[in-house]
């Protein structure tokens, strides 16, 4: 499984929009106060060298984009979050989140139709 940090994953949520990008085009994604270009350009760096992120070059300038899928990445940390936590038991999951998150009757049976739909 691929660990990510938060900065990583920061950094990818942006490159997963763009589907490309260069870096200075992924600084001016982030919200004010953006972080500096060197910051991400090491991240990225980071990010290559765990095979998170491919480039094609340009000359001396790369252009980046994913190897790995943001739904790929988001079943990796579900199935992750599921075994740690709750011990692989859905049902027990889901009664925290019911429990933490104050779910209400219906928002319960608005994800059961969806469910139903699948």
């Amino acid at each position: 499984m691929i660990e990510l940090t938060k900065a990583e994953e920061q950094v990818m949520q942006v490159l997963w929009d763009l589907k490309d990008a260069f870096v200075k085009d992924i600084v001016e994604k982030f919200p004010e106060p953006r972080p500096a270009y060197n910051t991400v350009s090491t991240i990225i760096r980071i990010l290559e060298k765990k095979k998170v992120v491919g480039y094609k070059s340009y000359g001396r300038t790369h252009q980046y984009f994913p190897m790995i899928s943001k739904e790929t990445y988001t079943k990796q940390r579900a199935d992750n979050l599921l075994n740690k936590y709750f011990s692989g038991s859905m049902e027990q999951m889901l009664s925290f989140f019911v429990k933490e998150k104050n779910i209400s009757t219906k928002e319960l049976e608005k994800i059961m139709e969806k469910i139903d739909k699948l």
